[in-house]
């Protein structure tokens, strides 16, 4: 199976819609953000729908991840998300910010500011991590409730801006929602999991801006275009490989959290990621860079900084030479993350980074986009 050549990786078919945040609310509407669970037989599957959203938008794939990504959270924690809803993981942590509980077990309150709250407009719910005594907690969190700030200026980049990821302001709001026991939320298998599920996404993203390459290739390239084309076609394919076999490995052991293969596929996403955004502006000219393609250049530049670079390939490193064990807590610390359209990147813990993912966008915000630790978003 590949995930970009998958027919069940296309979206479900919905009429066009003006943002990704309309785009997101028709699929839901379709059925078509309900995929496999992770750790059931089908993550190949899951991961290549993500690489589909991902070649078609960033900003809807930073969305649909978030989405995704919240219902695999409640469902590994025993719970059902409210039906017709859509949902974010706002998990980022960093610079003074995020979100904390405050007071004592049954009279908790939830505030601070949380940063690369991916959809915060437009979702109906989110999974806010948030900072407690003995761990942190997950709180399924309605935002249409008083007390909570949006700051519709936060977001000053160009990429990943369509996914409408801002700060937000909680001003002490009682808890009354709490998934999962304390530590719930990285400590679970599906962390790692989801981390590797963002660079589905990236690869799909990355795919999206060869697709446009080779179009404009078509009619004429000179041989340095055509050496740039098949440099990243090889990297498409191997990244995809190395996912689908991460994919396969997480089904045929799921109580495992497979901590380095999921490092280790997030870690060649991104480095496939900087190869296009290196080459692809040399294959396509000043021209191209002036229409549609700088938009999707600037999204996954932005989108794929979930990632902590050296920091996360180090501790990558540290496990290859032995000084950590495969399998277990990762050493120093420190894992995938990231926050940032994209999500809720794990930082300190896990997958993370900053920027708009794995719910940031990106994350820490799942989506979005981001999901975070000590760090931001995935």
């Amino acid at each position: 199976m590949s995930l970009l050549s998958a027919g069940t990786g296309r979206p479900t078919p919905v009429p066009d819609a003006a943002r990704p945040a309309e785009r997101l609310a028709a699929l839901l509407r379709a059925g078509g953000l309900e995929l496999p669970p992770p750790g059931q037989g089908a993550t190949g599957v899951r991961w290549a729908r993500l690489a589909a959203w991902g070649r078609e938008s960033l900003p809807l794939a930073r969305l649909a991840e978030g989405h995704t990504d919240a219902v695999a959270i409640l469902r590994e924690a025993g719970a059902e998300p409210v039906p017709g809803t859509r949902y974010g993981v706002w998990a980022a942590r960093s610079g003074g910010t995020g979100a904390e509980l405050a007071g004592a077990a049954g009279s908790w309150v939830l505030r601070g500011r949380v940063r690369f709250c991916s959809g915060a407009p437009d979702l109906e719910r989110a999974l806010v991590v948030a900072a407690a005594p003995g761990g942190s907690r997950i709180v399924d969190l309605d935002l249409s409730r008083p007390g909570i700030r949006r700051h519709p200026d936060s977001w000053h980049a160009a990429g990943m801006r369509a996914s409408d990821t801002l700060d937000v302001d909680l001003d002490d709001l009682d808890v009354t929602d709490l998934v999962g026991e304390p530590g719930f939320y990285t400590e679970r298998p599906g962390f790692w999991w989801g981390g590797a599920g963002v660079a589905a996404v990236w690869l799909g993203g990355a795919a999206g801006i060869v697709d446009e390459l080779r179009e404009r290739l078509r009619e004429k390239a000179d041989p340095h275009q055509l050496a740039h084309l098949g440099e990243l076609h090889a990297g498409l394919e191997a990244v995809d490989a190395l996912l689908t076999r991460t994919a396969d490995t997480i089904d045929a052991d799921p109580k495992s959290a497979h901590r380095t293969a999921a490092w280790t596929a997030r870690a060649a996403a991104e480095r496939l990621c900087r190869t296009v955004l290196d080459l692809a502006p040399r294959v396509a000219g000043v021209a191209a860079l002036a229409g549609g393609l700088a938009d999707r250049l600037a999204d996954l530049g932005m989108y794929v900084r979930q990632h902590h670079g050296e920091r996360d390939l180090a501790a990558l490193g540290e496990v290859v030479l032995g000084e950590a064990v495969p399998g277990e807590a990762a050493p120093r610390g420190t894992g995938p993350g990231g926050t940032g359209p994209g999500g809720t990147g794990p930082g300190g813990t896990g997958p993370g980074g900053t920027g708009p993912g794995g719910t940031g966008p990106g994350g820490t915000g799942s989506g979005g986009a981001g999901r975070a630790v000590s760090g931001e978003e995935r």
